[in-house]
């Protein structure tokens, strides 16, 4: 990881939890930035991936679900994007497939928790076994 902590994404849908995320952490919003304007999650996901890929540091996506935003960025080769709706899953995701974006469900996920969260997702280191590796080679592929 370099000096930049991430960046911070949604569609109209995630504004108000990227909003109040943003400001817990040293994040780069990407934007949106109203929930006034109906906006395509795509454009927000393709935007953070390039980020996240050329300075090598994760990335947090928000919309409705997170199943639109996870879809748009696994499309990218580098990125394992996970939606994580607890603590739980937030450590897997970084533990076992060394997820570097995660993507929260504004609908089903609210300020507190997300915050906790997303302290998770950053503080868990990768596991970096073996079959682990191997594993996410085959995802590059």
């Amino acid at each position: 990881m370099n000096h930049i902590m991430g960046f911070i994404a949604s569609d109209h849908r995630g504004y108000w939890l990227k909003d109040y995320i943003k400001w817990k952490l040293s994040l780069i919003d990407l934007g949106t930035f109203s929930d006034r304007k109906l906006v395509d999650e795509v454009d927000y996901a393709k935007r953070l991936v390039k980020y996240v890929k050329e300075h090598k540091c994760y990335g947090i996506l928000i919309c409705g679900s997170g199943f639109g935003m996870d879809v748009s960025a696994n499309r990218h080769k580098g990125i394992r994007a996970c939606i994580c709706r607890n603590v739980v899953d937030a450590e897997w995701a970084r533990k076992h497939v060394d997820a570097n974006v995660l993507v929260l469900a504004a609908e089903f996920t609210k300020g507190r928790q997300a915050e906790k969260i997303v302290e998770t997702f950053f503080k868990t280191k990768f596991l970096g076994l073996n079959r682990y590796k191997r594993r996410i080679k085959k995802m590059d592929r």
